[in-house]
């Protein structure tokens, strides 16, 4: 008896060892095994280390007095001061304001865009004229957000094209990118037509994995394409849809600022002006660095807690989530 009592404490306190020495040795085998894989996606994590989580070291110059001779660590520590001059701020509203119109604007007119040119798509019969169509909406998406901006004061001149199309109707010529009125319809407008078919590639590779035998039993059923829409072809890419939604949720207050930096002027502040143009005008132009940095921060803080929170509310009203 005491010889296997012996035996199976020898053997329960060997056991650890031998549990640790198994998980490297499987870990060891699967590095070997997918070596092509970790290859193939070494790339794309060293560069989220090196260019998304590694400037996370600087957020503390937020919270800090910085000067460039001095460097992040010696620079005075100030604590929320930037956050509350930035709240306190004559801009602060506006900022707020012009930020959060020009994302709903996109939510309500520019998110549904690709999923009617998707559900258009795919009722179309005739390949050659879907590729087509395809090919040709597919094409403003890999124009230069430069050219774009070109094209768009070419064309909404006084003597451009869309003037010229209005006084052949008889309306009145407007100065498109000299009233603040009309910026955000531009904006949006232009962000339809250079995004949409780009857009609706993943909506019809999502439908393209709907059983086609649904289909086949609607028509059997009598039902029409557009019944066939709304009951087949929707609930099928609905969780894409809502996947998407929640990302857009999380960037209700974010707008990229090259395009707006590229179009707007003085005159047109008033609706065009939003968070990143004006930390890129603090930051880079006035040399405001830490301040930058702080609304920059509380910019980042506020979408993550939207992403969140349409994230809880997507889970707990249907059964897709991010996580």
């Amino acid at each position: 008896m005491e010889t296997v009592r012996t035996e199976t404490r020898g053997a329960t306190k060997s056991k650890p060892t031998s549990v640790k020495e198994s998980y490297w040795r499987r870990l060891a085998k699967d590095l070997k095994r997918n070596k092509n894989i970790y290859i193939m996606v070494l790339p794309v994590v060293i560069y989220y280390l090196v260019f998304h989580y590694g400037p996370m070291y600087g957020l503390q110059i937020a919270f800090k007095n910085f000067n460039t001779s001095e460097g992040i660590w010696a620079s005075e520590w100030i604590g929320f001061d930037h956050f509350v001059e930035f709240f306190n701020s004559f801009y602060f509203w506006r900022l707020i304001k012009n930020t959060f119109l020009i994302n709903f604007y996109e939510l309500i007119f520019a998110f549904p865009a690709p999923i009617i040119l998707a559900l258009l798509l795919n009722e179309i019969r005739k390949m050659w004229f879907k590729r087509a169509v395809q090919t040709i909406s597919y094409l403003p998406h890999f124009i230069s957000v430069v050219v774009v901006v070109g094209m768009l004061v070419d064309f909404t001149a006084r003597d451009g094209l869309i003037n010229e199309l209005l006084v052949g109707f008889g309306l009145e010529p407007i100065s498109f990118l000299q009233e603040a009125d009309w910026f955000r319809a531009v904006y949006i407008g232009s962000g339809i037509w250079q995004g949409i078919g780009w857009g609706s590639i993943i909506y019809l590779a999502a439908m393209s994995n709907i059983n086609p035998a649904l289909y086949e039993a609607a028509r059997i059923d009598g039902a029409g394409r557009l019944k066939q829409a709304l009951h087949i072809t929707i609930p099928g890419i609905a969780p894409i849809i809502i996947i998407l939604f929640i990302l857009q949720m999380g960037s209700m207050l974010s707008v990229g600022f090259e395009k707006i930096i590229l179009m707007y002027n003085p005159i047109t502040y008033e609706t065009a002006d939003v968070i990143s143009t004006y930390v890129y005008r603090k930051g880079i132009l006035e040399a405001s660095f830490s301040f930058s940095a702080a609304v920059g921060l509380f910019n980042a803080v506020i979408n993550f807690s939207l992403l969140i929170l349409a994230n809880r509310i997507s889970r707990r009203t249907s059964e897709t989530s991010l996580w």
